[in-house]
């Protein structure tokens, strides 16, 4: 296996961080940096692919049936790339917190946000007990 030393660290492919660990050392934020990046490539190549797809569709087809499904996917595809471009717009905000060092700590307490909601959802902002109380509150503002 070929181990890939990425430039001005030393996080190789194989790198996870670990609890052991100061936390949000140069190891993790480059590793973070990187996870963010790649994902973030991803969705854009993704849109291109979608953009692609709905330039080369053919609009005409005769039965209306077949025109009323190709035009609910197109509406579906639509959304999950409005969805997709709002995620693109959290994984620039982590990495601006990540140049800025604010990045995984939560925005209500202060305190680190655990390494594993990291690794699970690397745009998080808050830990997860301020989460929970954050969704929490939505549900009771939301059933008033």
């Amino acid at each position: 296996m070929t181990t890939i030393v990425m430039p001005n660290t030393d996080v190789t492919s194989d790198y996870v961080p670990s609890d052991d660990e100061e936390f949000m050392n140069d190891r993790q934020r480059e590793y973070f940096r990187k996870k963010l990046q790649d994902w973030k490539g991803s969705l854009l190549a993704d849109s291109k692919d979608t953009l692609s797809h709905l330039q080369t569709e053919t609009v005409s087809l005769p039965d209306v049936a077949d025109r009323a499904s190709a035009e609910t996917d197109k509406n579906i595809e639509l959304r999950a790339r409005d969805r997709q471009r709002k995620l693109i717009s959290k994984i620039d905000s982590a990495l601006r917190r990540i140049e800025d060092g604010s990045y995984g700590y939560c925005d209500e307490t202060g305190e680190p946000i655990s390494l594993g909601r990291l690794m699970a959802r690397p745009v998080a902002t808050l830990s997860l007990e301020a989460q929970e109380r954050h969704e929490r509150s939505e549900r009771i503002h939301r059933d008033d």
